[in-house]
């Protein structure tokens, strides 16, 4: 299972993450800013909080995380597959 391993702020609500894989890179959360629980952004220390969660979230406080899986989604382009933990390959199904 890919996890991330480091996560670093950068400049306009971007985020530097690096996954256990070797994938590295930026991702923009410019969008998410300023709009609901994300409005504890405005106040750019807490922005720069950014941390891996136990668990391997990407979070900020106690309050708000986000997806590491959706986070490498959107960096890579590759998708998970759909499966439970104890499934193995032969359980995945290409439609």
């Amino acid at each position: 299972m890919v996890k991330p391993t480091k996560v670093e702020p950068r400049n306009g609500y971007r985020i530097w993450l690096h996954y256990s894989d070797g994938a590295t890179g930026e991702i923009d959360l410019s969008n998410l800013a300023g709009h609901g629980v994300f409005k504890i952004w405005n106040d750019r220390g807490c922005f720069e909080t950014v941390r891996i969660t136990p668990y391997g979230a990407i979070a900020w406080g106690e309050d708000v995380e986000l997806c590491s899986d959706a986070l490498y989604m959107r960096l890579t382009g590759k998708s998970f597959p759909k499966t439970t933990p104890d499934a193995d390959a032969s359980s995945y199904v290409n439609a």
